[in-house]
């Protein structure tokens, strides 16, 4: 793992674009019970990428739409491309700036709740609130840094922005934090992004459709029996009380337990690499663009009682903390959530 960590290093550290493409004429074509996900080359052109599937792809624009063709959520094809659109724009922004200071020397200040934070965090929020201020005015914003930014107490779109989750592995430079961007549309998830700026890796799921690394489509994998599942969560250290005894359960019941990937570990199981990620404690900017990257990759994502994770953002609203649990299999997820014994 680390070897390919330094052979990624050592390319080009010009950021690629990530928007809307034509890809009419171009190769490859993947289908989404094949697709795996590949590794990341610099020499690969991620805009010629073509996806074969009955929806139109999380990367394009597909001029053949209707205007009048809506998805389930009552959000018309056209406007779910522009919101993509402008998430990739934001990812962009944000990995200039996470790029320009990785393993660089800067200040780094605790938060009251003793987080770390840097001048990266701050900076790459504002590049990305400046992009929605300028794109989509009415649309509300919900950062880790900052907190809401609207005029009103309520919008019925809402970005949620973390701009650096896992800024621990950031300051220690460990490539395995992540920018996570969430849409919201009245509180539930429809867009999210888990974009890698040092691997140049991005996840995009969108509601109901397919899960891409880098535009090419990625499934979790078959994963039948807990004992044979590989799971990961950030730090054993991070559960407390009732929660610790909970994962230490499951723990001991699975193949190999793996520590310290932050959200890269979610990523890892949308690409089909890992079977299991189980935390606790975490912020709705930690959560919320998950969702449609585990779910459009076929996975499931819930609390410890397996109910679905919503939170509505609010001027008013608190930052709710969530105990995660996702699977890149439904059984694995039921055998796991029986074991924690949450209540």
């Amino acid at each position: 793992m680390l070897s390919q960590f330094n052979f990624l290093l050592s390319q080009s550290s010009k950021p690629l674009p990530f928007s809307p493409v034509s890809l009419h004429n171009q190769t490859p074509t993947l289908h989404q019970n094949d697709a795996q996900a590949l590794p990341f080359s610099p020499a690969i052109n991620y805009h010629s990428v073509s996806l074969k599937t009955t929806t139109v792809s999380a990367m394009t624009s597909n001029s053949n739409l209707s205007n009048h063709a809506f998805t389930s959520n009552g959000i018309s094809e056209p406007d779910l491309d522009r919101f993509a659109d402008v998430g990739n724009k934001l990812a962009d922004a944000a990995g200039d700036v996470i790029r320009k200071y990785f393993r660089k020397k800067f200040e780094i200040i605790d938060k009251e709740d003793l987080s770390p934070v840097t001048i990266a965090d701050r900076t790459a929020e504002e590049a990305m609130v400046l992009i929605i201020q300028e794109n989509l005015p009415s649309h509300a914003i919900f950062g880790e840094e900052n907190g809401w930014r609207c005029k009103e107490k309520f919008a019925d779109y809402v970005w949620v922005l973390d701009p650096i989750d896992g800024t621990k592995s950031f300051i220690t430079g460990k490539p395995l934090f992540g920018t996570l961007i969430a849409l919201l549309h009245k509180g539930k998830p429809i867009l999210g992004i888990i974009d890698q700026p040092v691997l140049r890796e991005r996840w995009i799921g969108i509601s109901g459709k397919c899960t891409t690394l880098n535009g090419e489509e990625v499934s979790t994998r078959t994963c039948a029996k807990l004992s044979q599942a590989y799971l990961y969560t950030t730090s054993p250290h991070l559960f407390k009380g009732d929660a610790e005894e909970a994962f230490a359960r499951v723990r001991n019941k699975v193949k190999v337990p793996l520590y310290g990937c932050d959200c890269y570990a979610y990523a890892l199981l949308a690409s089909g690499y890992v079977d299991l990620v189980i935390e606790s404690g975490l912020q709705p900017y930690d959560v919320l663009a998950l969702i449609p990257v585990i779910e459009g990759a076929g996975g499931v994502i819930t609390n410890w009682r397996g109910d679905q994770l919503y939170w509505e953002a609010s001027s008013d609203a608190r930052a709710t903390s969530f105990n995660v649990i996702a699977a890149g299999d439904k059984q694995i997820h039921q055998q796991a959530l029986d074991v924690l014994q949450w209540q």
